[in-house]
Formats: structure tokens, C-alpha cells, sequence
């Protein structure tokens, strides 16, 4: 018997609030654009914190949780801070400081990039996830809970499937074992 509790393969419904440090909202379920996580439990479909801290919640339970970066988005990552040649970007294309581009890698896989600044030849972007290097405070407040259907586990773990896969590939560059994607990192 499925109990009601936050645990692997249950289909979860959280209404959540992010602030950054300085209390900012980042995110919310709340506004007009916003809307509640819906997930399957197990899978890394959240960052890592947030998805250990609701284990065992039940329906109607609030919390609040505080993640260290290590928890959520990670370190910041000097290296992710590189240049782009202005010809490897596709024709006609108007740049500014602070406009995302996603950039395809040789392994066809999208990677989000974020202007830093303009040369006269070149484009310096950044890699790193935005919220990388930060703690996050979440509030959140668990909607509901019900075992996940088979299509929602099968679709949770092909996703699961697909990131493990882009993350073994990631490894084995860093360790030397396959060529980099990226260009050379730039030295300030």
C-alpha cells in the first residue's frame, strides 16, 4: 500500500517561494506566471537539496528550507567564463550584455549561455547557471501526493537516463578522457 508520504515514485505538487539572500523573490508559484513543481520523486527532477528536504512530507505540511550552493546549483565555475569568436555566431545576430544565448555543443547537447561582455571580435559569455554560487531559501508547502503512474515513472527515468548520460560524458572530458566542448577559459 502506497503510503502518502514524499518517497521515490510518488507524483508531487509543491506551491514554493525562492528568495535569494537578499530576500528577493526569484520565483514563485505564486506569481502570474507561475505555477506549482509538479514531479515525480526520485529522479533529479530538483535540485538536490530541495528534493532531499521534502522525503517524508505529507500533503498540507510547509516548510522552510535553506540550501547551501553545493545544494543547489552548485559553486560558481571560473572556468565556464570563456569567449566566443563573433563569427561562430549565427549571421545577423545582435548581442548585448546580459542576453542568454544557448549554443549547441559538439555532443548536440543545448547549453545556456549568458553575455558578459562585447569585443570588438569576440563575445565573453558565461556558463554557470545563474543562480549558481548562491544559497537559496525556499518556503514551500506540499499540495499533494500519489504514486506516480507507469508513464510518469517511465518518463521521469528516461530523463533521469538522459542527464546520467550527459553527466558520465561530462566526467570523462574533465578527466581527460574525451575532447573538451568548450573553447579554452579566459584568463582575467
Amino acid at each position: 500500500m502506497f503510503d502518502s508520504l514524499v518517497q521515490p515514485n510518488s507524483y508531487v505538487q509543491v506551491e514554493f517561494s525562492l528568495v535569494d539572500e537578499d530576500g528577493d523573490v526569484i520565483d514563485s508559484s505564486s506569481l502570474p506566471e507561475g505555477e506549482p513543481i509538479r514531479y515525480v520523486h526520485g529522479y533529479e527532477m530538483l535540485v538536490p537539496g530541495l528534493e532531499k528536504a521534502l522525503v517524508g512530507m505529507r500533503a498540507g505540511e510547509e516548510k522552510e528550507i535553506v540550501l547551501a550552493p553545493e545544494e543547489g546549483y552548485g559553486l560558481y565555475d571560473e572556468d565556464l567564463i570563456f569567449a566566443l569568436d563573433r563569427d561562430e555566431l549565427p549571421e545577423d545576430t545582435e548581442v548585448e550584455v546580459g542576453d542568454e544565448l544557448v549554443a549547441q555543443g559538439q555532443d548536440g547537447d543545448e547549453v545556456d549561455l549568458r553575455v558578459l561582455e562585447l569585443r570588438e571580435d569576440e563575445v565573453v559569455v558565461d556558463g554557470n547557471h545563474p543562480l549558481a554560487g548562491k544559497t537559496l531559501w525556499y518556503a514551500i508547502k506540499v499540495l499533494s501526493v500519489r504514486p506516480a503512474t507507469e508513464g510518469e515513472i517511465e518518463e521521469a527515468a528516461r530523463a533521469y537516463d538522459e542527464a546520467r548520460a550527459e553527466d558520465i560524458v561530462e566526467e570523462a572530458r574533465e578527466a581527460g578522457l574525451m575532447p573538451a566542448v568548450r573553447k579554452e577559459p579566459l584568463l582575467n
